[in-house]
């Protein structure tokens, strides 16, 4: 590709000007284009930091990014439940189920590649045995397949609904109603790409059921059942009631100390192909016990 640089170009980082000229391409795969001398200007291979001149003349040739795939890390992994068809993993928050988004390493995946020999192989090489998932500071109960034939059957029970899904979150604010369903389709924000809103009347359909657990002065912890698994689900439903899930900045939660929001996906119910139904339940991890320990319970709240 040939590209000239107009009066209006003059100053901007090389790697921003080809940005703007090339949106197809993130800037970071331009950067390794440069890097790697792909990128010529007046004929010079040039740093991404060159300030652009008018009437320079570039020289670009895209390369093709190398093919990725997962490899094996020595990770721990707490196993909560496993079958012939099915393992059960406990994921920490703070992790990521697998590569994307710029992280290569240090994903479940990885860490699945090092303790099992063999993954069901539906979901390519960047996802073997991923099912479902859960958000990188959700932490809980997470579902993998081993064989091909385990993941297309549960994959079935996931999109007909009959996969039992249950959390805990904490809350800001008191939940008036001691148990409720929201009930509001879920799409991409306009205004803010990173985020999900329920606040539009198009969008993909989502409803969730909670019932309060315990009061605290300022929050209300919920056990929250699902019966859709769309993008941020819990989190958008909740603050679209006025009660964002507590440390979730993105949703309109304050910023806290704890380095997390508060969601953890507690209990998953399902038919493994192996053994038929199975009940896998996740309790609360320290740093969660921890933060509960730290409010001042409400004088009306009740001890489950």
């Amino acid at each position: 590709m040939r590209l000239s640089a107009e009066p209006s170009d003059a100053g901007k980082r090389l790697d921003q000007f080809l940005h703007e000229r090339l949106p197809g391409f993130s800037r970071s795969r331009i950067q390794g284009w440069i890097k790697k001398g792909h990128v010529l200007v007046n004929g010079s291979p040039l740093r991404a930091s060159y300030s652009v001149r008018p009437g320079d003349q570039l020289e670009v040739e895209p390369a093709s990014p190398p093919p990725l795939r997962a490899t094996p890390e020595a990770i721990p992994l707490k196993i909560l439940y496993e079958d012939a068809a099915v393992v059960a993993i406990d994921k920490p928050a703070g992790m990521v189920v697998h590569a994307g988004a710029g992280v290569h390493c240090g994903t479940l995946v990885n860490a699945l590649l090092h303790r099992f020999d063999a993954l069901s192989g539906i979901g390519g090489a960047l996802r073997p045995g991923i099912v479902h998932r859960l958000d990188r500071f959700t932490s809980g109960v997470l579902l993998v397949a081993k064989t091909d034939a385990a993941h297309q059957q549960i994959a079935g029970q996931f999109s007909s609904r009959q996969v039992e899904k249950t959390y805990l979150t904490l809350v800001h604010g008191r939940v008036k109603q001691e148990s409720g369903r929201i009930e509001r389709p879920i799409a991409r924000d306009p205004a803010r790409r990173i985020r999900m809103t329920a606040r539009l009347d198009s969008g993909r359909a989502a409803w969730s059921e909670y019932r309060v657990v315990r009061r605290f002065d300022a929050f209300t912890l919920l056990e929250v059942r699902i019966g859709t698994g769309r993008t941020h689900q819990i989190r958008v439903h909740l603050s679209s009631i006025g009660h964002a899930v507590a440390g979730d900045t993105l949703y309109g939660a304050p910023r806290g100390s704890h380095g997390r929001y508060f969601l953890h996906a507690h209990r998953i119910r399902f038919r493994s192909p192996a053994a038929g139904e199975v009940t896998v339940i996740s309790a609360l991890p320290p740093d969660l016990e921890e933060w509960l320990a730290e409010l001042q319970p409400s004088a009306e709240s009740p001890r489950v």
